[in-house]
């Protein structure tokens, strides 16, 4: 009975029935081509960490260069993020337009041209010009990257896979603090061009990269290219059966018939994406309004916990707990960068084994202790005339302790949670809107920092980020549905009820029990 919707090509396929039978009898295995495109994919999000990484350190010296203020510096390093607000929501549109694919190559041209007009800056004004280009293009990027790998990934390492981008980012955050230290041995005037020039040299491979890669099955399925969707399908998910189940699955979630059985299909395309905006942000259905809801909560918890102000302002806080010599600042940078690169990869072999809830919670839960007892010993230094060593070394620690908890769930998870849990007709701009989130509180955060900490003490800021982390951590307990192992369309089951959701997901463990035993049984007969 299980197979019959799949032979006659009509009926509605189940995934709880059926797919259930490919992923839970056999021991999922990652696609190497699903492995190639998500690296691929995720490569332009280095730049961005980039970004992040060499700015904490090139900031000691545009200021010196420059002769500029703390407030213009504020502005400086969190503008990029305000910017990267109207690149990601306009990507959402784009990605539907141009495809996933070409909106990654439009990100990598636009950062190029950004790096370019930051790396031959004369003076603050066109430096500012700069960080607005870049901006654009990192706002596509971010949002065209998680969008893509969501989409071309199998449900089995889905979280494997869609938590690249993070990783790329951590890598060039890492690359950021080396190009800082690298630099910054040559004259003033120059170390810190070439510091922000040089993310511009990647970018010219990544455009020429992202031809090789294809495009977005489901993205596919919205043009009605059915065909070329179902190539893109066998090579990426395990068995022939299982890509045909799941072009059904997407066919039926972009409202195109079963019995439509053609390479190319004729599909009704909306003229402008304002009825899916209407849709998400007016009109918005119980599941969709649950959705949102987890959207834009996991993106502010993320970035309002304050991890924008450990990684670009580290040289500060070194600096407040006492390490004075720039050079050294860079080295105990470069540490943090290491910190978080290592365990975000820990994080791409624990996502799809442990589940996003269970790493979310005990990251969180770790960020907290982390920021709680940096604000504490920043607090003993500031209050204290002699020089305490041991204070020293704990803030050091709880920033490390602080870049490895936050990199092993919080930093992966939100982008990988928001790419699986919007219907497919709202995913793309479901995720500009969650990118948009994250990348304003983040800017708020960026600009705030060093006049937050000059109001209420550097310790009472971290006290304050611990605060919102606690109570980022009561609400993923309480909202936040777990996602692994379900397929895209799948998830969507999930929500609708804010608080009752476990009800939900009980039952669908005991549908998906089910469909395996008569999908053996049938095998068996």
């Amino acid at each position: 009975m299980a197979g019959s919707g799949h032979e006659n090509g009509a009926v509605s396929i189940r995934p709880a029935d059926n797919l259930a039978v490919f992923e839970v009898s056999k021991k999922p295995k990652k696609s190497k081509f699903a492995l190639g495109c998500a690296m691929l994919a995720s490569l332009t999000s280095m730049l961005l960490g980039y970004d992040i990484g060499v700015m904490s350190g090139a900031i000691i010296f545009i200021k010196k260069d420059l002769k500029i203020s703390d407030g213009q510096i504020e502005i400086l390093v969190g503008i990029l993020n305000l910017y990267c607000l109207v690149g990601s929501i306009v990507a959402g549109t784009i990605a539907d337009w141009i495809g996933r694919r070409y909106t990654i190559l439009l990100a990598n041209v636009i950062i190029f041209v950004g790096s370019l007009f930051m790396g031959f800056s004369v003076n603050y004004a066109f430096l500012m010009v700069g960080r607005f280009i870049a901006g654009i293009g990192v706002g596509f990027a971010i949002m065209g990257a998680v969008l893509y790998n969501a989409e071309i990934s199998p449900a089995s390492s889905r979280g494997f896979l869609t938590s690249f981008p993070e990783v790329c980012i951590n890598v060039g955050i890492l690359l950021g603090y080396v190009s800082n230290y690298a630099f910054s041995k040559l004259p003033t005037r120059i170390g810190w061009r070439l510091m922000l020039g040089a993310g511009a040299t990647p970018s010219i491979f990544l455009v020429f990269a992202v031809l090789v890669m294809p495009e977005s099955p489901r993205w596919l399925v919205m043009q009605g290219k059915l065909g070329e969707a179902k190539v893109v399908l066998e090579k990426t998910l395990d068995t022939k059966e299982e890509a045909q189940l799941r072009l059904n699955d997407i066919k039926e979630a972009a409202g195109i018939p079963q019995d439509s059985t053609g390479d190319v299909v004729v599909v009704q395309k909306q003229t402008n994406s304002n009825g899916v905006w209407r849709e998400l942000l007016l009109h918005p259905t119980p599941t969709v309004k649950h959705i949102l809801i987890c959207t834009v909560g996991i993106h502010f918890f993320q970035q309002s916990s304050g991890v924008d102000a450990v990684v670009v302002y580290s040289p500060r806080i070194f600096e407040k707990a006492g390490i004075t010599s720039s050079n050294e600042q860079l080295l105990t940078t470069v540490a943090v960068g290491i910190c978080k690169t290592i365990f975000i990869l820990v994080a791409t072999f624990l996502l799809d084994k442990s589940g996003r809830r269970a790493l979310l919670l005990i990251s969180t839960g770790g960020m907290v202790v982390s920021l709680a007892t940096l604000g504490f010993s920043l607090t003993i230094i500031n209050h204290s005339e002699a020089k305490l060593t041991w204070a020293i070394a704990l803030c050091i620690t709880m920033v490390l302790s602080f870049a490895a908890f936050f990199a092993i769930g919080m930093g992966p998870i939100a982008g990988i949670y928001t790419s699986e849990i919007f219907p497919l007709k709202l995913r793309a701009q479901g995720i500009s809107l969650g990118v948009a989130v994250n990348r304003v509180t983040s800017g708020i955060i960026s600009m705030t920092f060093l006049s937050l900490y000059q109001a209420i003490t550097i310790g009472g800021a971290f006290f304050l980020f611990a605060g919102i982390a606690a109570v980022g951590w009561l609400f993923f307990n309480i909202c936040l549905p777990e996602t692994r192992g379900k397929t895209l369309e799948e998830t969507e089951r999930l929500f609708g009820n804010l608080v009752g959701w476990r009800e939900v997901d009980k039952k669908m463990k005991e549908d998906n029990t089910k469909g395996t035993t008569h999908g053996q049984e049938g095998s068996d007969g």
